[in-house]
């Protein structure tokens, strides 16, 4: 018995004749009779009966006629679902973002822009430091991250580099370093800064003191925080200043200024795209794609080059 057969005794069925079910299903009437003689002896069972004004089903052939009509529906179904996992039409994919990039207007409008166009895709959307995303990554929990990276190649990781971040300063609206900028890091030496844990971001924290090290500058830490937002609260509380992605400024503070120093714009923070190496979901290649075409439409500044 043959899905072609079924499809061929169906039309057979509802339209009454041969001749009739012929023209619907555009197959030749000796080929069409044909195939529902081979049904009939691979069943074992008369399934028609004929008489001068066509056929008609015996009771053998009514109640193969609501089976069939069930496994047709059933075939179109399985295919039809097939068809949008494997061009990621539906599915399942989830995406870390680090904490300070949710707010960044690129990364927003990938966001939105990947529901608009694959609203079936169970899409989830996890805000995760750079370090838990690598973890998560590497274990197969999490389908791609957006994260900082220090080098492009990442064992059991594919990459794609979105844009480039740099640093900023963070201060109290109040803070007498609003109403007077400083010039150099070196003037902040003896202030109270507000850092991350390194376990939580190792990569963004190297990064960054081993700029602070071609500088010569030694931050004082007098308190930590768990995230950006954490900082960041921290920095508007009052409790003291901090150095943090400009990529911050995107989601502005109540109670905090942010400045520009060129010793901060100077510290490149690639963002980046990454994936576990031999997921082959086409949800997330879709993904892939929509995140090369959204960051490569929007210009994006220049690569600096650390001395």
């Amino acid at each position: 018995m043959e899905f072609r057969q079924l499809s061929y005794f169906v039309a057979v069925a509802e339209t009454g004749s041969i001749s009739a079910a012929s023209r619907r299903v555009h197959v030749a009437q000796p080929a069409l009779t044909r195939q529902i003689r081979l049904l009939e002896e691979g069943l074992e069972a008369t399934l028609l009966e004929r008489h001068a004004r066509g056929v008609r089903l015996t009771v053998a052939g009514k109640a193969l006629y609501e089976e069939a009509v069930a496994l047709l529906d059933r075939r179109t179904q399985i295919k039809t679902r097939l068809a949008a996992l494997s061009s990621g039409l539906t599915g399942k994919l989830s995406l870390g973002v680090t904490v300070t990039h949710l707010w960044v207007p690129e990364v927003a409008s990938l966001l939105r822009h990947y529901r608009a166009r694959y609203p079936q895709v169970g899409f989830e959307v996890f805000p995760l430091l750079s370090g838990p995303q690598l973890n998560r990554l590497r274990e197969g929990t999490l389908d791609a991250g957006i994260l900082y990276l220090d080098d492009v190649e990442q064992h059991g990781l594919e990459t794609h580099r979105l844009q480039n971040d740099h640093l900023a300063f963070a201060v109290p609206a109040d803070s007498h370093w609003s109403v007077t900028p400083p010039g150099r890091l070196a003037e902040l030496e003896q202030a109270d800064f507000i850092w991350g844990f390194r376990s939580v971001s190792p990569v963004y924290h190297d990064r960054v003191m081993r700029h602070f090290q071609r500088l010569d500058f030694h931050p004082r830490v007098v308190q930590l925080g768990a995230d950006n937002i954490a900082i960041l609260s921290m920095v508007a509380a009052g409790l003291g200043i901090s150095i943090v992605p400009a990529a911050s400024i995107c989601h502005p503070m109540p109670g905090i200024r942010f400045l520009e120093m060129n010793e901060l714009t100077s510290c490149d923070m690639p963002l980046w795209l990454a994936w576990r190496s031999g997921n082959d979901s086409p949800a997330l290649r879709n993904l892939v794609t929509l995140a090369q075409d959204e960051f490569t439409s929007r210009p994006q500044p220049p690569s600096r080059v650390q001395s």
